[in-house]
């Protein structure tokens, strides 16, 4: 029946506009108008580097209005042709009016979500490793098991994926980095920053006994030229060594390998993907920029929550998820008690359930504690 679309377009037209109110637009578009006024100067371009920064930021603010704006408009299409179809009492138009009002859910529900990555580098994309923790084999496989799910959640959103740096092991591997290309990729990927934890039968037990093992996740956003990061060269060490291989053709003869050295922190990345030293070199200047952002930041705020977590044992009573295949089923996270009982969906790379719930606690405020609450077990 038409009657019954009246209250959920109102609902729905209700909450977009509480949120818009909440934005304040008149003041992003203020700025928006201000940033193109510089676009429009004559010797605007004679500064390519100003000149992108600039357009970056039109871009992000566009982002955060422009959406929003357009959804209104789809909403007031829906209720002008609802009042249409009252006043004519034509109900074919009905499934065209449901139609509609299920993609504006759908906008709504996309943009609720993005609307809570408005961070200054939340729109940037991601690094992340991966470390295999407590659990020697069993630990290494289980770090194998997660690069295979964040890899799957990348393709399901046709983020690219790439691999900066692994150091195989005999049961899976010791550590891995991921650059992940994609809007929003650090802004949704850094609610999994922090410790992971396997429990299941181990296929490397004979006996057939439960173990459980631990690896960690670590996040940063790659940085794009609008962000200033300051590394002076003193501040550097660097290494050259052999890039890893399976041998035979794949070992690499020269020293391709780059490590850099940050002194004054103590943060060390790594990369050995590339043939050549100068594409490994790049590689890793942007990775130390991304972790002496996230560094900056958080000593700026004063809280270490990401970067505390790298410094946490990779064990018992610091793990912010966990994932249980014996004796049931059931995936956790500690920090806002989310559970999904479809554990090879989830491995399978499912995972954004998990995002939203960490990504909407943020945003309200809500008490969110990153240990085992003991109850999954």
């Amino acid at each position: 029946m038409l009657e019954e679309l009246k209250m959920p377009i109102s609902e729905l037209k209700e909450n977009v506009m509480n949120v818009w109110g909440c934005l304040d637009s008149d003041s992003i578009y203020s700025k928006i108008a201000e940033q193109e006024e510089l676009q429009n100067q004559s010797d605007f371009w004679d500064n390519p580097e100003k000149a992108q920064k600039v357009m970056s930021k039109i871009k992000a603010l566009k982002l955060r209005v422009d959406p929003w704006k357009e959804l209104i408009n789809d909403i007031n299409d829906i209720e002008a042709m609802y009042e249409l179809a009252e006043e004519s009492g034509d109900a074919d138009t009905e499934q065209e009016i449901r139609t509609m009002l299920e993609d504006a859910n759908k906008k709504y529900e996309k943009q609720s979500v993005l609307n809570l990555l408005s961070g200054e580098v939340d729109n940037s994309s991601a690094f992340l490793t991966i470390h295999a923790g407590a659990g020697g084999t069993e630990a290494e496989d289980w770090a194998f098991m997660l690069s295979r799910m964040y890899t799957r959640w990348a393709e399901r959103r046709g983020f690219k994926i790439e691999t900066v740096d692994i150091l195989e092991a005999e049961g899976g591997i010791k550590s891995v980095t991921f650059q992940i290309d994609g809007e929003y990729a650090y802004g949704y990927l850094k609610a999994e920053a922090g410790i992971h934890r396997l429990v299941r039968i181990s296929p490397f037990d004979a006996n057939a006994r439960r173990h459980t093992s631990f690896s960690s996740v670590f996040v940063f956003p790659v940085l794009d030229d609008s962000i200033e990061v300051e590394i002076r060269p003193e501040d550097l060490r660097v290494d050259t060594y052999r890039a890893g291989g399976k041998g035979g053709q794949h070992v690499n003869k020269t020293d391709s390998a780059v490590r850099f050295t940050h002194l004054p922190t103590g943060i060390v990345v790594a990369c050995q993907s590339e043939r050549s030293q100068i594409f490994n070199r790049q590689a890793c200047m942007s990775m130390l920029k991304a972790k002496l952002y996230e560094y900056y930041r958080e000593q700026k705020e004063k809280e270490n929550s990401k970067f505390a977590t790298e410094k946490k044992d990779i064990g018992w009573g610091n793990q912010i998820r966990s994932y249980v295949f014996q004796p049931y089923t059931m995936v956790k996270d500690h920090r806002t008690k989310c559970e999904s009982g479809n554990i090879q969906a989830v491995m399978d790379g499912d995972i954004d359930q998990f995002i939203e719930a960490y990504l909407k606690a943020k945003w309200t405020g809500a008490p969110m504690d990153d240990t085992d609450d003991g109850d999954d077990l």
